[in-house]
C-alpha cells in the first residue's frame, strides 16, 4: 500500500505540467470531445513514456533529460506565441487536429521518460506505477481543461492571457 502512495504522489508531480498546460488550453474554449480525447492521449503517453524510459535504461539519462528540457521549453514558448497571435480569432481552441493532440501529449509526458529510467532500475512493480501515472495524468488534464473553460466563460478573453502567462512560466521552468 505504501508503494502505491509513492506512485500516486509521483504521478501527481508528473501531472502538474499536464494540468497547467490543460488549464491554458481550456481558456481557448476547446470542444468537449477534444477535451476527452486529449485527456486520454495524455494518459496513454504517461504510461508509455516511462515504460520507454525503463526499457532504454540509464545509459542516456543525463544527456536526454538536459536536451528534452530545452526542447519542452521551446515548445511551450511557441505555443504561448501561437495563443497570443490567435487570441482575437474566434475559434474552438488551438487543439485542432490529431497532430496537435499528439504534440500536447508528448510535450507534457517527456519528463515521465526520466522517471521511467529510474523506476526501471529500482522497482519491480513498474507496470502498476505506469498505470497510476496514466490515470492521474488523464484526470488532471481533463480537470485543467474544464477549469480553463470555466475561467474563460467567467472572464472571457482575459483568461486567454492567463493561459499565455502559464505557458511562458512553464517554458521558463524548463529553461532554468
Amino acid at each position: 500500500m505504501q508503494q502505491f502512495l509513492i506512485y500516486f504522489f509521483i504521478a501527481v508531480g508528473l501531472s502538474m505540467d499536464a494540468f497547467s498546460l490543460a488549464l491554458a488550453y481550456g481558456t481557448t474554449n476547446i470542444a468537449k470531445n477534444k477535451m476527452i480525447l486529449l485527456s486520454i492521449f495524455v494518459g496513454i503517453f504517461h504510461y508509455f513514456m516511462p515504460w520507454l524510459g525503463s526499457v532504454v535504461g540509464n545509459h542516456f539519462l543525463e544527456e536526454f533529460v538536459t536536451k528534452s528540457n530545452f526542447l519542452v521549453a521551446i515548445v511551450f514558448l511557441i505555443l504561448a506565441l501561437e495563443m497570443f497571435l490567435s487570441r482575437k480569432e474566434e475559434r474552438k481552441g488551438t487543439i485542432t487536429n490529431f497532430f496537435s493532440i499528439l504534440l500536447f501529449a508528448l510535450t507534457v509526458s517527456i519528463d515521465s521518460f526520466s522517471v521511467g529510467l529510474a523506476l526501471g532500475i529500482t522497482e519491480k512493480t513498474i507496470k502498476i506505477a505506469f498505470s497510476i501515472f496514466a490515470i492521474v495524468s488523464a484526470t488532471f488534464t481533463f480537470l485543467g481543461l474544464v477549469l480553463g473553460k470555466k475561467l474563460s466563460d467567467q472572464f472571457g478573453k482575459k483568461a486567454t492571457y492567463l493561459g499565455i502567462a502559464i505557458l511562458i512560466l512553464l517554458a521558463l521552468k524548463y529553461l532554468i
